[in-house]
């Protein structure tokens, strides 16, 4: 859960899946002249659109911390076995039509705790110090993995889907985790068959306040609106986990949408 404060008191939810939904929108519209087109493009479209679709159990019944009165932003979230578990069934089993889209879902999440595999050089990326011994193992079980389907699949176009990838995820949280501001991205891909993580900067400006202006533009259409949508809760403490998910579910979904130009 992408959780927000704002000045008024009130607090945004953007939940994982929200966030995912709006990275495939992202993906699906990416290649000109310039920037190639993803390919195999359903593939990737689809790692795009549901790499985040590992929290879609945790958001049936998000955490409250009775501590802080309120729900920990995703990267303070309590993972464990269960969470684990919940990563393991978005790759193998929703999207188990589609191993080459399991592949980039399965990648994306190691890659978070290897610091996105120094994919990109800004923006950084924190590398965890400690890591438990459940995750340790995940990782080298799912690393294991995915060596072989790279080798399968042809690891240099694998490895490039991957840095797209990233690059769109950070589009996303660019998009949901606060107000657009001046901001860049680089390295990002322009080209396949390239053996290392190559490319240029991509810089994002906001221009007013919902319409973004990229350089070098990355898209098939211009301009290209992108919705996603929030939860708004009121400027409240909650008092125990029963009040705080009954705000949940109760809360009005916004839609918010911007124009990239």
């Amino acid at each position: 859960m992408i959780v927000r404060k704002e000045a008024d008191g009130t607090t945004l939810l953007i939940a994982q899946t929200d966030h995912s939904r709006l990275v495939g929108q992202l993906a699906a519209h990416w290649g000109n002249t310039q920037f190639a087109t993803p390919r195999p493009y359903e593939s990737v479209a689809r790692a795009a659109a549901f790499h985040d679709f590992g929290w879609l159990r945790y958001e049936t019944a998000p955490y409250f911390d009775p501590a802080t009165g309120e729900t920990p932003h995703f990267f303070r979230a309590p993972g464990g076995e269960r969470q684990l578990e919940a990563y393991r069934w978005c790759r193998d089993e929703l999207l188990a039509d589609d191993p080459y889209a399991g592949l980039l879902v399965g990648m994306h999440r190691t890659g978070l705790w290897r610091g996105r595999y120094g994919a990109l050089t800004h923006p950084p990326h924190p590398v965890p110090q400690r890591l438990s011994p459940e995750i340790e193992e995940f990782i080298d079980r799912a690393e294991t993995r995915q060596a072989i389907e790279c080798a399968t699949f042809g690891a240099t176009q694998v490895w490039t889907n991957y840095q797209l990838l990233q690059v769109w995820d950070q589009l996303g949280l660019y998009f949901t985790c606060q107000e657009p501001y001046p901001q860049h991205i680089e390295p990002v891909p322009t080209v396949y068959g390239a053996e290392n993580f190559v490319g240029l900067r991509i810089t994002m400006n906001p221009v007013s306040a919902r319409q973004v202006a990229f350089a070098p533009y990355p898209f098939d259409i211009r301009p290209l609106s992108i919705q996603f949508t929030r939860r708004r809760l009121p400027a409240q403490r909650f008092a125990d986990q029963d009040e705080f998910r009954r705000a949940y579910f109760q809360a009005p979904l916004e839609m918010v949408e911007y124009e990239l130009v």
